[in-house]
């Protein structure tokens, strides 16, 4: 059950609320803020926005999903507000992706009761191959509509685990959402093979496609592995225009919560077309990628129209 809710911290969590909204689509216009949503539902805090519309249909009715990081926010390098750590205090469990993605993870919840569990344990991980972050795992799994499935099956047993008399509901979510992820696989599959071979090089800001590609068949080459390194170097920006300009890429991409300065230069240099947004660490509230489902699929559309 809920923990109690003093009157205190309720006040100082209505000062959350535009950071933390709860509902089954936890970024809709009409969400409720954090006084109207307070309920004897569980409440379930995720890092970011694409775990929590993931959370979100599994859970359905039986819990309430809330994102830390408002839509359009940068997850690696985000810092938590004071009115963050109050919300957090009222959770009954958080989730997070794990993979070092969310680096100012531990220190938030050092102070936190609430049990917690990690969505991408079990994904098959693929290591950054350049930069300083050279060995890591990439921490996008989510951006895999196969990896994603273990997410699914990851907040399916955290989240029976929180509320055992919802564990059937949450199974058959879980097990139809599999059934759209695998859709899914098989539409961006199609797509990909419509591009000519010779153009199926994606070329980003942030490596952070490396499941989509190795799902995708896609090469992939990227600024900058992690939005924590430095960013758009003249040494980064001069190995990229190499490679596009080697390949004849079409065009090239950046992600939408990161400045596309450096990526425009490698367009202005090569000819290639700079397209996208591409969207990876956060949803958009409506159009044109409000879960994660249209994300990837948005994402897909706008490689393969780029390229093709």
């Amino acid at each position: 059950m809920p923990k109690s809710r003093s009157s205190g911290g309720l006040a100082a969590a209505l000062a959350a609320g535009l950071l933390l909204s709860g509902c089954a689509n936890p970024f809709a216009d009409d969400a409720p803020s954090t006084a109207s949503s307070a309920s004897d539902r569980p409440i379930v805090l995720t890092t970011f926005t694409v775990l929590a519309d993931l959370v979100a249909e599994i859970g359905g009715d039986a819990v309430e999903v809330r994102s830390i990081t408002r839509v359009g926010a940068e997850i690696h390098g985000y810092e938590p507000t004071p009115s963050d750590l109050v919300a957090a205090q009222d959770a009954d469990l958080i989730l997070d992706n794990g993979l070092g993605l969310e680096g100012w993870f531990a220190q938030f919840t050092a102070g936190i009761d609430a049990p917690r569990a990690t969505l991408s344990v079990g994904v098959e991980e693929i290591p950054i191959g350049t930069g300083e972050y050279a060995g890591r795992v990439n921490p996008h799994a989510w951006m895999s509509p196969m990896q994603a499935a273990v997410y699914v099956d990851n907040a399916v047993a955290a989240l029976s685990a929180l509320a055992p008399a919802s564990a059937r509901s949450f199974e058959q979510n879980g097990a139809d959402y599999k059934v759209s992820l695998a859709a899914l696989e098989t539409r961006i599959a199609d797509a990909v093979a419509t591009i000519p071979e010779e153009q199926r090089m994606l070329v980003t800001c942030e490596g952070a496609f490396s499941y989509l590609a190795r799902d995708a068949g896609l090469e992939e080459a990227s600024l900058w592995a992690v939005n924590q390194e430095r960013q758009g170097t003249p040494q980064q920006t001069a190995a990229v225009v190499d490679v596009v300009r080697e390949r004849g890429v079409r065009a090239v991409f950046c992600e939408s919560t990161i400045s596309d300065a450096a990526q425009r230069q490698v367009a202005l240099e090569t000819g290639a077309t700079l397209a996208g947004p591409l969207y990876v660490d956060s949803l958009t509230i409506g159009a044109p990628v409000p879960t994660l489902l249209d994300l990837l699929e948005h994402d897909i559309d706008t490689i393969v129209e780029a390229l093709s």
